[in-house]
């Protein structure tokens, strides 16, 4: 049973030191308290040595009293001065209105903040990649391992199901590719170089840029959701104790799918986009189809179409590894989930439109203009 709280005023080297004793619970406490509130200073420190157990009322007792006293404390257990601590840090006043900061001072630390972020992603991203080629040199060395199945099933959700949203949206971004440059070119008389227009415009850029926009909508965002799903069920965690490597099982897989599939959706947008192009000539300029298709081969040279494929596979790892990194990155709660997946949208089209603007000035240099 704990002994009842006592205390006993003594005198050491020439200062008063209180000493307590027994219990520093609630329950013991008794008057306590009130006959600490009765000691007038000087008091050189508190003797807490002879203190059995020691709770948050008492924490707080002790505290309160060393405060009004300014008075240290002596002979406590670590325990019973990491309670005093905790009590203490408690007592610290809190504003009711935040600390006002200047807009300047506060935009610039955003900015600041959002640089540190981006940097802090960019290095995870490159030691993601790397882990990436780790995982892929392995599966090489060890062709067994390597996840058919798997790959083709994500042929079929990056590439096959997507075939009806790319060709719908590439079709009708050809016919507004035509129309608005016929509008602008008829104003010269020159309504027949809007083929030029369609047919350069959607091979070199928009048909590739398009369709990694809208893969980074669909497979990115659903990357990210799955990893993410997985890593709060802790079933990668699980692959892991069992010995199975997730950057081969989960990532490679959906990483090799996206830059296969990429290619091939990209020429697929552009034709979509220049048949758009091709019903609009038709329908508007009165320009038919068989004329349509010959300017086409005169004005288009083949290296627009090899502009798209290179670029291509390079926005495909973008995409992949934005969704997959994002997707690997989850913890806590089911609401990282959403943030997650935001981000690797975001970081997959921001990063491709980045790239093709570095491609734009790499073949305008090489002379593929």
């Amino acid at each position: 049973m704990n002994k009842a709280a006592e205390l006993v005023e003594e005198q050491r080297d020439g200062s008063n030191v209180v000493r307590l004793s027994g219990s520093l619970a609630i329950a013991c406490l008794g008057d306590l308290p009130g006959r600490l509130d009765a000691v007038q200073g000087p008091v050189g420190a508190i003797d807490l040595s002879a203190v059995d157990h020691m709770d948050t009322i008492g924490a707080w007792t002790v505290h309160r009293t060393t405060k009004r006293l300014g008075c240290a404390v002596t002979g406590a257990s670590d325990d019973a001065r990491r309670l005093i601590d905790a009590v203490g840090e408690l007592d610290e006043p809190v504003p009711i209105r935040p600390d006002h900061i200047h807009p300047l001072r506060r935009v610039v630390g955003q900015i600041g903040e959002a640089v540190i972020a981006s940097g802090a992603t960019l290095m995870g991203l490159l030691g993601f990649f790397g882990a990436t080629l780790i995982a892929t040199w392995s599966v090489i060395r060890h062709p067994h391992r390597f996840r058919i199945n798997a790959v083709v099933q994500r042929f079929e959700v990056v590439g096959v199901s997507a075939l009806g949203i790319i060709g719908l949206m590439s079709f009708l971004i050809g016919i507004v590719i035509a129309q608005q440059g016929s509008v602008q070119l008829r104003q010269f008389g020159m309504e027949m170089l809007t083929i030029n227009l369609v047919g350069r415009l959607t091979f070199r850029e928009l048909g590739v840029l398009m369709t990694a926009i809208m893969v980074a909508g669909r497979s990115g965002s659903a990357f990210a959701a799955q990893l993410g799903t997985m890593k709060l069920t802790e079933e990668v965690d699980a692959m892991r104790t069992i010995g199975v490597s997730p950057m081969e099982a989960l990532v490679l897989p959906r990483t090799l799918a996206v830059v296969i599939m990429m290619p091939l959706l990209g020429f697929y947008a552009s034709v979509m986009a220049v048949i758009g192009g091709g019903f609009l000539c038709a329908i508007a300029l009165e320009i038919p189809p068989i004329t349509f298709v010959q300017r086409l081969r005169e004005v288009v040279p083949i290296t627009d179409l090899w502009v798209g494929l290179i670029k291509a596979p390079v926005f495909g790892v973008i995409i992949a590894l934005s969704g997959c990194y994002q997707g690997m990155q989850v913890k806590g709660n089911a609401e990282e989930v959403g943030l997650r997946t935001t981000a690797a949208v975001v970081q997959a089209i921001f990063m491709v439109i980045v790239i093709d603007a570095f491609f734009a000035v790499f073949f305008t240099w090489v002379g593929w203009n």
